[in-house]
């Protein structure tokens, strides 16, 4: 892969990383409740669960899924139902976790496994990332360059472009939320991202397979 062609790729995914999405919200809500730490865990479930995908990609499973109605309905109707599942039991736990925030902080800070997992889910949650990057990423390959070398390539730009973007979002988030410490409007922060989740999850359970 060319400098060139790198960067056109480089470029085209930034913007499209720069859209908000489950992914960045699922960071961003652990950076708020857990810190830096956690946000990390989160983009590493993240990016191992896009490594899987890139390797799909590579194999050809993304035209698998995009002629297999049946099959891509199914992983839609999970990944939209773990979404919501997910906002809802953050929208319940709100209640619970007042009077049990210092107990529930030091259980939750260890709970590294948990968070990795959740965040390979919520990153799996959308079958049409796997379409959507079978139809993306070939545009950057070059048939006379070694085709895994440029999977490889594009794989660690995206790690790097899934870090700075997803942390970028978690300090903004963090300095948003520093300055509503005293603030009435800082109790419904966990509310918002929470049901943000709901959203995308409907969004994507009503969604047709070209949208």
């Amino acid at each position: 892969m060319n400098f060139d062609t790198w960067m056109l790729f480089f470029i085209a995914y930034l913007a499209i990383t720069l859209a908000p999405g489950p992914n960045v919200l699922f960071v961003v809500k652990n950076a708020l409740q857990h810190g830096y730490r956690a946000a990390l865990i989160s983009i590493l479930g993240n990016l191992s669960c896009q490594l899987l995908i890139v390797m799909l990609v590579a194999a050809g499973a993304g035209v698998l899924l995009a002629q297999s109605p049946a099959l891509f309905f199914a992983l839609k109707f999970v990944g939209g139902c773990y979404l919501i599942y997910l906002g809802l039991s953050g929208l319940l736990a709100k209640d619970k976790s007042t009077k049990q925030a210092p107990q529930r902080l030091a259980q939750n800070s260890l709970n590294i496994i948990s968070i990795y997992k959740k965040g390979f889910l919520v990153s799996a949650s959308n079958p049409k990332t796997v379409i959507f990057l079978s139809a993306f990423l070939p545009q950057f390959i070059s048939a006379e360059q070694s085709v895994a070398q440029q999977f490889v390539i594009m794989f660690l730009s995206i790690c790097l472009i899934v870090t700075l973007i997803h942390l970028l979002y978690s300090y903004i988030a963090r300095n948003i939320q520093n300055q509503l410490q005293q603030s009435a409007i800082k109790k419904y922060f966990t509310k918002i991202y929470n049901s943000a989740f709901i959203a995308f999850g409907g969004a994507l359970l009503f969604s047709q397979r070209g949208n």
